[in-house]
């Protein structure tokens, strides 16, 4: 039984920051980890990585080869690794006996509540390796600061949740920031509990922007708390503290 990470998220989240943090930590702590890349437009890699999708294939030239945009390449990707998923497995099984391995996927975040072949690609894995992984969710901190973000901030986690069945951690990256963006309306549990969402309808109403979505918004935000299942834990990736709470999942 071998267990890992998925780590996904939106562009800019800090998923490959948290592989390097994340993955220099384990190091540190004796634990031997192998970081896996597969978003096949991450060249500029700052861990060492034990698999590469870029071995495999790579955006760019799907992109050329298939006069495609950066989205429907990304698609492409997952589609074919999906149909070559021996060539990760063949790649993952020296690595079971002892590592703990980190799943770094792209940022394309209809992959994961909309698409089904990413998800296909985790539930091969988990089957053909008996893998035990959880997904971490990564979301930038700084959302918080504006309440419509905010709510896209929840639906995107809870979509994500319901679409890729597994344990599944939500978390606000770069913490150690949020303050570079002004003030919170609300103290910081508020935004990690995601509890009683109506306080938000006065400053969203305050915004032109959302005021006339008034109704559809404060519908989603019924929608988040029926299900009860959204909530965030909190990432500085530089505080060991943070990353000893993670590294147990």
């Amino acid at each position: 039984m071998v267990f890992g990470q998925v780590v996904i998220g939106p562009p800019g989240s800090g998923k490959t920051t948290y592989c390097n943090g994340m993955s220099q930590f384990l190091n540190l702590i004796g634990r031997k980890v192998a970081v896996i890349n597969l978003d096949p437009a991450n060249d500029a890699l700052p861990y060492e990585c034990a698999v590469n999708i870029e071995d495999l294939i790579k955006l760019s030239d799907v992109m050329i080869e298939h006069s495609l945009g950066p989205n429907g390449g990304l698609v492409y990707c997952m589609d074919y690794l999906e149909k070559n998923i021996d060539w990760l497995q063949s790649k993952l099984e020296p690595l079971l006996k002892d590592h703990y391995l980190l799943f770094d996927f792209p940022g394309q975040v209809e992959l994961f509540f909309l698409h089904a072949n990413a998800k296909s690609v985790i539930m091969k894995l988990i089957k053909k390796l008996n893998l035990r992984l959880t997904a971490v969710h990564l979301v930038d901190a700084h959302l918080c600061s504006d309440p419509g973000k905010y709510v896209s901030a929840l639906l995107l986690s809870l979509s994500t949740m319901l679409h890729l069945e597994l344990p599944h951690v939500n978390v606000l990256s770069k913490i150690d920031l949020i303050e570079n963006y002004g003030n919170l309306a609300f103290n910081l549990d508020f935004y990690t509990d995601v509890q009683d969402l109506t306080y938000l309808h006065h400053h969203l109403d305050q915004d032109p922007r959302s005021a006339k979505y008034r109704k559809l918004t404060k519908e989603l935000c019924e929608v988040i708390e029926d299900y009860g299942l959204v909530n965030f834990t909190t990432l500085d990736i530089q505080a060991k503290p943070y990353l000893h709470l993670l590294s147990s999942y």
